[in-house]
């Protein structure tokens, strides 16, 4: 029961508060200890020249000190200064989030105002959202970060620090809950208000943008080497205090942690259930939903209400998280801004921005899409773009329409069809087809060693010789022989498709070789389509560079000329500090995976021609293929066997089963 009465959480933040502030007075005198070796030179040199004036150190010997130590201590004031001056200067990282001016959310700087008072601690000096399932505070009182800070209002302090309200929070959560959720992250303001801690806190900011200093991009090599050397000495201070920082801050969350247990404490046991399920329906659609588009080049410019429908879509599907959908009916708390649209999409442009390195603005190449055109706008034109870029790899590779054959050795209908790809990918029938030549050669070496029971040695010897230029080895050598033409081909069309495209594929080749893949042909494509799909990806980073450096410099100009506007209603973006993004989802896909999802696409190209398919959206898992109104949920696996296996046979059942003509040709992008 410790911490729940009174008397219990009185001495719980008490401890907590006496530990931060312990901690703090710590980090501090690091700073003392290197603000005292910097003088230290300069002192014993003053001495010196003191015991010269009176007398007591004279001769050749103590002058020739007196030059030394004064030299030294010059040398080292000067570099202590510069140290002092970057540390003091330098902009530290903040967290890219979307500001919220007073007037956009006015019902939402009052329950965070109320919550302050019910707290008795400083009420935070402005609110900020960022497109995670996170809350905290964060001090922005650098002058860098004031310039695009918006003032809350005329009660808070300047020196308080911002609330950081992760974005899904607002559009999934109650209001309730999101009071509750609040409390101890508010609360630890309290302990942020403290001198002490204060000072400790701009130390190590200071720190550590001070160890990031080299890195600035523009510098000299005079200016640089110089940063290298701050650098360094800010690590070793930072490294020193690195410890009590990390205790300081443990024993401020305890203490607003102890002094929020006052404040919705029931509730806050419930809401932190909507944190998690918030979390795991967010990266879901991040992953699922969101990815694609912005590969794409589009952003759904709605996430936050987009996580609404995953979570309810969760809820249905699972049945832990059942009966959670039922909290929809009570108010949200996105009603507590002004203008949530507008919220949403500049957090879901800064997500974007975030999590996939797209553009800071809206562009021809990057526009925004509503959940209703998503089906159409990202999924339909997302498979067509892949099946073009499939077709295109099977041309850089030589395989030409009218050359190209079925694995019975039928002629393939011209176009961009699906029996194209299955005929390339399928190498099960010819596996086939060797293994029964060679059980026949076996029958037939067994049968003659029964008649020759007089020869039984020369017949062993014979029949080993018939299994060593037998028809396993002659169709190995006729794949060598169709692998050799088919590169032939691809270094003839090179010069007219893309050299780089064949060489790749080729290097693909040789390096598969050595671990004997199961469809070398899957394998030689995979590493083509890899090897496009970056060159596509360095173009497009290059654009979004461009586009970058361009809105910076007319963002600078413009603030020469006149400065912000003074309208504080629409929401404004901070950060990011870095390179993009800053936080990638996933890693890089292999070739086989890539080849997969082109296949797929593929397939739902020819189910949406031919078998009147439609594109669709599903909250958790996103681009859907809808058969019949129902989702098609067991074309990955048959995929997966023709890629990795080369065996066609089920997907084939399941194009016959649902009506799909893969002989015809598909619409491309």
């Amino acid at each position: 029961m410790y911490g729940v009465s009174g008397t219990g959480s009185d001495v719980g933040e008490e401890w907590g508060a006496r530990a931060a502030r312990s901690r703090a007075l710590a980090v501090l005198r690091v700073r003392g200890r290197a603000l005292g070796l910097a003088v230290l030179p300069a002192a014993v040199a003053v001495v010196l020249y003191a015991g010269g004036v009176t007398g007591h150190f004279t001769g050749s010997g103590w002058d020739a000190a007196r030059w030394v130590v004064t030299v030294l201590a010059v040398l080292v004031l000067i570099a202590a200064t510069a140290v002092a001056l970057v540390v003091a200067r330098a902009r530290p990282a903040a967290t890219p989030t979307v500001e919220l001016a007073e007037t956009a959310a006015p019902d939402l700087y009052r329950l965070v105002r109320d919550l302050a008072d019910r707290l008795d601690v400083p009420a935070p000096a402005a609110i900020a959202l960022t497109p995670d399932c996170d809350s905290w505070l964060e001090d922005r009182t650098h002058r860098a970060h004031r310039a695009l800070r918006t003032p809350g209002g005329e009660g808070e302090s300047e020196g308080a620090p911002v609330l950081v309200i992760g974005s899904p929070f607002l559009w999934w959560m109650r209001v309730g809950e999101l009071r509750a959720v609040l409390a101890p992250v508010v609360a630890g303001t309290g302990p942020a208000a403290q001198p002490d801690i204060a000072a400790a806190r701009r130390f190590v900011r200071g720190l550590d943008a001070a160890v990031a200093v080299p890195g600035t991009p523009g510098l000299d090599p005079v200016r640089r080497i110089g940063a290298g050397a701050v650098g360094q000495v800010a690590r070793v201070l930072l490294r020193a205090c690195r410890g009590h920082a990390a205790e300081m801050e443990r024993g401020v969350a305890v203490a607003g942690s102890e002094r929020a247990q006052a404040v919705d404490y029931g509730v806050r046991i419930v809401a932190q259930e909507q944190v998690g399920l918030a979390y795991a329906g967010w990266d879901r659609l991040l992953t699922r939903v969101a990815l694609p588009a912005w590969r794409m080049g589009r952003w759904p410019a709605k996430l936050d209400a987009g996580v609404v429908s995953a979570l309810t879509e969760l809820s249905r599907r699972d049945r832990l998280a059942d009966g959670f959908s039922s909290r929809l009916g009570e108010r949200p708390a996105c009603d507590l801004l002004e203008e949530p649209g507008a919220v949403d999409e500049a957090a879901s442009l800064l997500a974007a921005r975030l999590f996939h390195g797209g553009p800071a603005a809206p562009g021809p190449d990057w526009s925004p899409v509503e959940w209703s055109q998503y089906p159409e706008e990202v999924v339909d034109r997302k498979w067509r773009t892949d099946a073009a870029r499939l077709h295109q790899v099977l041309d850089g590779l030589g395989l030409a329409d009218g050359t190209a054959r079925g694995a019975g050795g039928e002629r393939v209908a011209e176009g961009p069809t699906l029996t194209r790809v299955i005929a390339h990918l399928a190498t099960e029938p010819t596996k086939s087809a060797e293994v029964e030549v060679e059980v026949e050669a076996d029958a037939d070496a067994d049968t003659d060693e029964v008649d020759a029971d007089t020869h039984t040695d020369a017949a062993l010897d014979a029949g080993a010789s018939a299994d060593a230029a037998g028809t396993p080895d002659s169709a190995g050598t006729d794949t060598d022989t169709d692998a050799e033409h088919a590169t032939d081909l691809a270094t003839d069309v090179a010069t007219d498709v893309d050299a780089d495209l064949v060489l790749d594929a080729e290097h693909a080749e040789d390096t598969e070789d050595d671990d004997e893949p199961v469809n070398p042909a899957a394998e030689a494509l995979a590493g083509a389509l890899s090897a496009l799909l970056a060159r596509e990806e360095a173009a497009r980073e290059a654009r979004v560079a461009a586009s970058t450096l361009t809105a910076e410099a007319a963002a600078r100009s413009a603030e020469k000329d006149g400065g912000h506007s003074g309208g504080t209603s629409a929401p404004v973006v901070s950060g990011p500090d870095g390179p993009l993004p800053l936080f990638p989802l996933q890693p890089p896909r292999s070739g086989r995976d890539l080849l997969a999802d082109h296949v797929t696409a593929m397939v739902c190209c020819a189910a949406v021609d031919t078998a009147e398919a439609t594109p669709g959206l599903d909250w958790l898992d996103g681009p859907a293929l809808l058969v019949g109104g129902e989702r098609a949920t067991d074309l990955g696996p048959r995929v997966l066997a023709l890629v990795e296996e080369g065996d066609p046979e089920p997907l084939r059942v399941w194009l016959a089963r649902t009506g799909v003509r893969p002989e015809k040709p598909v619409r491309l992008v």
